[in-house]
């Protein structure tokens, strides 16, 4: 039955480390069960149980290299579930000390949400790519328009692309959409591959680089983000 689907799922959750885990793995890379125990602050083999029952109901997958064990998100489903909890909890304190508040800080300018852009960085390009008339409102579809700006200026090809070229990912620390689908990943590995934008410290914030803030303003005249 959907209840049963629905409480197996909010169960799976309901604990916070493993909440912590999903969360932590939404910047898309892979950790290894002992960097997800050090970020929790539990031990491996408390951290293994958890992992496992999160294996088991589909939200992570794993691949096993040598000694290693490595997690992921099981995919894009998953990350659009998490990132539209936080949209519904919305900003949280990050806490007192100077490194959590700078963090929080980074995470707000600027971070990848699984494979694209968010906080102010991406609310500002999917603003300005709706603007220029690339991309509908609400929805974010990409239009003809924007498929051929894309494919012009950033190298874009959705050729047998099967996900949605462009959907709208509701931002939790804007309030407000930012572009997800092939396209929103596609710019964010091109702006990563020009050195546009940066990783700051090892988790999902990014920040604008130099010359990606130039190449942004002459392609969407974004003078400031």
């Amino acid at each position: 039955m959907a209840a049963d689907e629905v409480a197996n799922l909010a169960a799976l959750l309901a604990d916070r480390t493993r909440a912590l885990f999903c969360l932590s793995l939404l910047d898309g890379r892979a950790w290894t069960s002992s960097e997800l125990a050090k970020a929790a602050r539990v031990s491996p083999s408390t951290a293994s149980e958890h992992l496992t029952r999160l294996v088991e109901g589909g939200l992570l997958r794993e691949r096993r290299q040598g000694r290693h064990r490595y997690l992921q998100l099981a995919g894009q489903r998953e990350a659009d579930l998490l990132e539209h909890l936080l949209g519904y909890v919305g900003p949280t304190p990050s806490g007192h000390s100077l490194r959590a508040s700078t963090a929080s800080a980074a995470l707000a300018r600027g971070r990848t949400c699984y494979d694209h852009l968010a906080g102010r960085l991406g609310v500002a390009i999917t603003e300005a790519m709706t603007a220029r008339g690339l991309l509908e409102a609400d929805a974010l579809t990409v239009t003809p328009e924007g498929i051929d700006w894309l494919a012009d200026n950033l190298r874009a090809d959705f050729t047998g692309t099967r996900r949605p070229i462009g959907k709208a990912c509701l931002d939790w620390t804007e309030r407000r959409s930012h572009l997800a689908g092939a396209a929103g990943a596609h710019i964010r590995a091109h702006l990563l591959d020009q050195g546009w934008i940066r990783k700051v410290g090892t988790g999902r914030a990014v920040a604008l680089t130099p010359t990606g803030g130039q190449a942004l303003d002459d392609l969407l005249g974004l003078s400031a983000v």
